[in-house]
């Protein structure tokens, strides 16, 4: 881990070679990963602002999302689903969380995770979960993503972080995972992303509600790093005859390229 130096209370998290995570302690709000505004922009409409929303984060490095909405939203309910418990302790030692955050943290992968939960538990479950610098096979499949559901109320949303580069080999199968399970899927990644000369993050959001899928382009369209942002019919031109990913046929997601995510 080391300071960001613009910022005296600020950290970054690296891992493998990977940025893998950033957290102002002064100011929880302010996200310095274009991916995780594009996530907190999910999580913001999910509910008036200010009310409590219970969420589940699978995957929690230095927790700057729960952080983030203890800080907009006190009193949510809030666990985090991590299975490195020398990282947590790490973290609880010199980025301790707020007093009365309302966060709580399992030493749990995510499929063990998610199971224990009851039905209709929360109104958000956030991914953004990597095994060094490769989102898990057992995170992107029908049968997890069908778990996930199972856990959220109804129009409760789900939102994932997963990395990949136009044509989307990977990605497709993942969005068509969740297309298998959710009736309304948004797919969000950078214009260069997208059309396949940087390696980058693909943002997804689900739900079995309709989504604010207009508002959400606006703010990522408005954004300092623009994304663009598909869905609908749009979106099943993009995905095209993609098999989604079950357990009997998954894979991890692409080993980024050198230099990519502060690597090298």
């Amino acid at each position: 881990m080391s300071r960001d130096l613009s910022r005296p209370a600020a950290y970054m998290l690296r891992i493998d070679g990977t940025d893998q995570s950033h957290v102002d302690l002064d100011d929880p709000r302010r996200l310095e990963f274009d991916y995780v505004q594009r996530i907190a922009a999910g999580l913001d409409l999910a509910a008036p602002a200010g009310e409590r929303l219970a969420t589940i984060h699978v995957g929690g490095a230095l927790m700057t999302l729960p952080r983030y909405l203890a800080a907009t939203r006190p009193r949510s309910a809030q666990v985090v689903l991590e299975p490195d418990e020398e990282l947590t302790a790490f973290v609880r030692t010199h980025l301790p969380l707020p007093q009365r955050s309302g966060i709580k943290v399992r030493p749990v992968g995510g499929r063990e995770g998610i199971a224990q939960f009851r039905d209709d538990w929360a109104d958000a479950v956030v991914l953004d979960a990597f095994s060094g610098s490769r989102v898990p096979a057992e995170l992107t499949t029908v049968e997890f993503f069908t778990d996930v559901d199972r856990v959220l109320r109804a129009g409760g949303t789900f939102l994932i972080n997963i990395t990949d580069r136009g044509p989307f080999g990977y990605a497709r199968r993942a969005v068509a995972a969740l297309r298998a399970v959710f009736p309304q899927v948004i797919f969000s990644a950078e214009p260069s992303t997208m059309k396949g000369r940087r390696f980058g993050n693909v943002v997804l959001e689900a739900s079995r509600a309709p989504l604010p899928v207009d508002q959400l382009a606006r703010q990522a369209g408005a954004a300092p790093f623009p994304y663009r942002v598909v869905a609908g019919a749009a979106l099943d031109t993009l995905i095209g005859g993609a098999a989604p990913f079950t357990d009997d046929d998954s894979d991890t997601s692409p080993t980024p390229p050198a230099r990519t995510f502060g690597v090298g």
